[in-house]
């Protein structure tokens, strides 16, 4: 997929938990172990998210491995060390996924699951 389509995906996943009550914290965080897309706050719970797009529920989840989990679970506690967020006791990763369905106009459908 191109950073173009993966940035679309992230944008909406935002906006998504924007909507929900959720405070952006940060987006696109890099560590030596992998990257974090977006990292909420609410309820003073830190939520990590990662954002999974794809042409179907399929692909989508396939791009999750336990090496990729393994790697977003490291950067998260880097984070929270690097920016001193021990005081959540609490913390989450959420994968939210992303697929495209072309409906009979073929005009893309937004699908979260």
């Amino acid at each position: 997929m191109s950073r173009a389509k993966g940035n679309l995906a992230e944008d909406k996943a935002s906006l998504y938990l924007e909507n929900i009550g959720f405070l952006i914290i940060d987006r696109n965080f890099y560590s030596r172990f992998g990257e974090i897309d977006i990292i909420v706050s609410k309820d003073n719970i830190l939520h990590f998210v990662e954002v999974k797009s794809g042409l179907d529920y399929e692909s989508a989840i396939l791009n999750i491995t336990k090496s990729k989990l393994s790697k977003i679970i490291r950067t998260a506690q880097v984070y929270m060390k690097k920016n001193s967020f021990f005081n959540y006791h609490l913390y989450i990763i959420y994968i939210i996924f992303i697929y495209v369905l072309l409906n009979h106009l073929n005009k893309p459908l937004i699908t979260w699951k």
